[in-house]
């Protein structure tokens, strides 16, 4: 049941009940009625550009060899462009010159919801404590992968082969 076993408003304990079709914990009091949605979360990704190379990172839970794009969640209020340029500072000590926008990806596994974007940046790579390390990659180089932000790499990739 989503994690929730107890109402975070009245206390109550859960049940399953039928809402919009499917079957969701839910509270019983038909006073507080409140419903675990499990909505996705929204994640920001970044296919980080600089010095005309990408930037692919490894975070430092994640086993040697293993590396993907920069990514982070999206705070309240805040607007994607800049959650993306935020996190590629955080992250990276670098500053966005540029942002566009790739495309939406589902991430079912992870209950997200991918926003990734194409981000030209520049600056001294100064990694934050969430990296063990950085490649960086000629984008002629760069191969997509089958799961998580690997679908937006292959659309970017496939949108430059048809620019160029």
């Amino acid at each position: 049941m989503n994690g929730y076993r107890f109402c975070p408003q009245c206390g109550g304990g859960l049940v399953a009940r039928d809402t919009g079709g499917v079957s969701r914990p839910a509270c019983p009091a038909e006073a507080c009625g409140f419903v675990v949605w499990d909505n996705p979360v929204p994640v920001i990704a970044a296919i980080v550009e600089t010095a005309g190379r990408i930037v692919l990172a490894r975070n430092i839970a994640w086993p040697e060899k293993v590396f993907g794009l920069v990514t982070g969640y999206l705070e309240r209020d805040e607007p994607p462009e800049a959650a993306v340029a935020r996190e590629v500072g955080e992250e990276l000590g670098l500053r966005a010159i540029s942002v566009r926008l790739v495309g939406l990806y589902p991430f079912a596994e992870k209950n997200q919801l991918i926003i990734a974007y194409h981000v030209i940046a520049d600056g001294r790579i100064v990694l934050n404590e969430e990296l063990a390390e950085v490649r960086l990659i000629d984008p002629d180089k760069l191969k997509a992968w089958d799961f998580g932000t690997g679908p937006a790499v292959r659309d970017w990739l496939a949108t430059r082969a048809a620019a160029a």
